[in-house]
């Protein structure tokens, strides 16, 4: 142990075994085992576009909730003391009031948009702004329906990359994509309603009443202005006089005098007040904020503006809480599948991040058991360096060893890579280690994909069946050879299982032969230059047809070469 650094045991906490939000090195098999499995999905995962879900998982993040939610727009009554506990625990966000009448409910419907109240004994009454819904505690969605709509927006973001997530990957979604996507667009990053025309018209006529209402006086008292610029009006002096002695007013003057431009500057103002809100319904009110008595400058009646704005202010708030209501009664039944719909994606982000470094590294599933240990091929995943720039290291130790060697030699570095292979075997990921097996196949894989016909290849191998078991290793051997020759190119492949190889493969491999002559003095006799087309007898058959002259069962045995 160096000075710098001193050997401390690998402890943590996390969630259930098998779970990938905490993953830790483990003595507990079963535990291993389970984490094992899921990153053998993990290397098996195979999407069509990796690249896009990766883009949409790196817009995913944890859904968060709050409790600071506090609406006053809105209160609870009751008249029993029983319920006014229940419903200040059950729905604290708004505001629970004790009434003792009906009086006293239509005075606090004064005070607020809304007054749900909650006992039975209130049906049937009818006051503008109360509702009475005796199972409202039952249902908190639909008096505080900001409540889920508040988890919605806050978490719309990752709600809506979780569900890109399992379209690009296929993966089973446990809620209708289409119906949670729709419900999303229907809501406004604050909580609020989006997509509804006619919120968004009461919205802005609520909004803009006193600015459209000036606007209109102004336009009418341009057009009145003109009228009267245009006109060359006279009023001769006996007629004057006459005028004032019956009392008449300079309105009356106007009146007679500009032959209907008032009526038509008011009613460009009127025209142009209804159209700048949008208005249908409460048209009829919005005419009244002009009057018809001639007056100048015209002016516009404050207390039916002020009239107008309240009522659409009323008509949005009911607007909206109804569109809150039924948007909230939607998204409540789907909350938990959500909660499982980011599950799923974020489980799919740790698979992808097993599998980038298990084939970064060229990483397989260890072997847990026996004694010891044992690497092959091993690549630390400590080093600052391309992978392809790391240099693979065997070792194998069983007991106690020393590992000694020069300055600079790799010593640390061989440590640090059985520590490395070692935490993450016992984590149950997949360990940068390619066995002998998996490396030889690996390079077989390459080579079979990658030659092409248009180039010259040469392609040497050694006994590659000792990666394996014999009757596999056929198999893949002539597998490779059977690309190879499709691809034209030249290979020559040593193996003590020609005959085999050439029984597995599909078309014809062909064989050559180093000749055995026999035995002479124990002394293995051959002719060393290939033989074309000819299968080689192998040193044990050459053995055994010596025996054979002495005794019947090597005669027996030699029948079977």
């Amino acid at each position: 142990m160096s000075r710098r650094s001193r050997a401390r045991p690998v402890s943590a906490t996390g969630g259930p075994p098998g779970s990938p939000a905490t993953l830790y090195p483990s003595s507990v098999r079963s535990r291993i085992e389970e984490v094992q499995a899921f990153s053998r999905a993990a290397l098996e995962r195979d999407l069509d576009d990796e690249s896009a879900v990766r883009a949409a998982l790196a817009e995913l993040s944890p859904l968060s909730d709050s409790s600071d939610l506090r609406v006053r727009d809105r209160c609870l009554a009751t008249a029993d003391a029983e319920a006014y506990a229940r419903a200040r625990d059950r729905i604290p966000e708004v505001s629970t009031e004790l009434v003792e009448d009906r009086r006293e409910l239509a005075e606090l419907a004064q005070g607020y948009a809304t007054v749900i109240a909650v006992d039975e004994a209130f049906a049937g009454l009818e006051i503008e702004g109360v509702r009475v819904e005796p199972d409202a505690l039952e249902e908190p969605a639909r008096v505080v329906p900001e409540r889920v709509l508040g988890f919605f927006a806050r978490n719309r973001d990752s709600l809506r990359a979780a569900a890109r997530v399992h379209r690009l990957s296929d993966l089973d979604s446990p809620v209708e994509l289409d119906r949670l996507e729709g419900a999303l667009d229907r809501l406004a990053e604050d909580g609020s309603i989006a997509g509804d025309p006619e919120l968004d018209r009461l919205v802005a006529a609520a909004g803009s009443v006193e600015t459209a209402a000036e606007e209109a006086e102004r336009l009418a008292n341009r057009r009145l202005r003109e009228a009267i610029e245009q006109r060359d009006v006279t009023i001769q002096g006996q007629d004057l006089l006459a005028l004032i002695e019956r009392g008449a007013s300079a309105d009356s003057l106007l009146t007679r005098e500009l032959d209907g431009a008032y009526e038509a500057a008011v009613e460009a103002a009127r025209t142009e007040l209804i159209e700048a809100l949008g208005l249908e319904e409460r048209a009829d009110l919005a005419r009244r904020a002009f009057a018809d008595e001639p007056t100048y400058p015209v002016a516009r009646d404050e207390t039916v503006v002020r009239e107008l704005r309240d009522q659409l202010t009323a008509a949005r708030d009911r607007r909206e809480t109804q569109r809150k209501r039924e948007l909230a009664g939607e998204l409540a039944g789907l909350r938990e599948s959500c909660e499982t719909l980011v599950e799923a994606a974020v489980r799919l982000d740790a698979e992808l991040a097993v599998a980038g470094f298990a084939r970064e590294y060229d990483c397989t599933m260890p072997t847990i058991g026996g004694e010891g240990f044992e690497i092959v091929g091993g690549r630390s995943p400590l080093f600052d360096l391309p992978v392809s720039e790391i240099e693979p290291v065997e070792y194998a130790v069983t007991g106690v060893r020393l590992l000694s060697g020069v300055n600079s030699g790799g010593k640390t570095s061989a440590l640090d890579l059985v520590a490395a292979v070692a935490t993450l075997a016992h984590m149950g990921l997949p360990v940068p280690d390619a066995g002998a097996f998996e490396a030889t196949l690996r390079e077989f894989g390459e080579l079979a994909t990658t030659v092409s016909a248009d180039r010259s290849v040469l392609v040497l191998a050694d006994e590659p069946e000792s990666i394996t078991e014999p009757g596999a290793s056929a198999i893949i051997v002539a597998g490779v050879l059977e690309a190879l020759a499709q691809r034209e190119a030249t290979a020559v492949f040593v193996s003590h299982l020609s005959r085999e190889i050439r029984e597995a493969a599909a078309t014809e491999i062909g064989a050559d032969g180093i000749a055995a002559e026999g035995l002479e003095d124990g002394r293995l006799v051959v002719d060393r230059s290939p033989v074309r087309g000819r299968l080689a007898r192998s040193t044990p058959e050459l053995i055994v047809e010596k025996l054979a002259d002495d005794d019947p069962f090597y005669r027996h045995l030699l029948e079977k070469f």
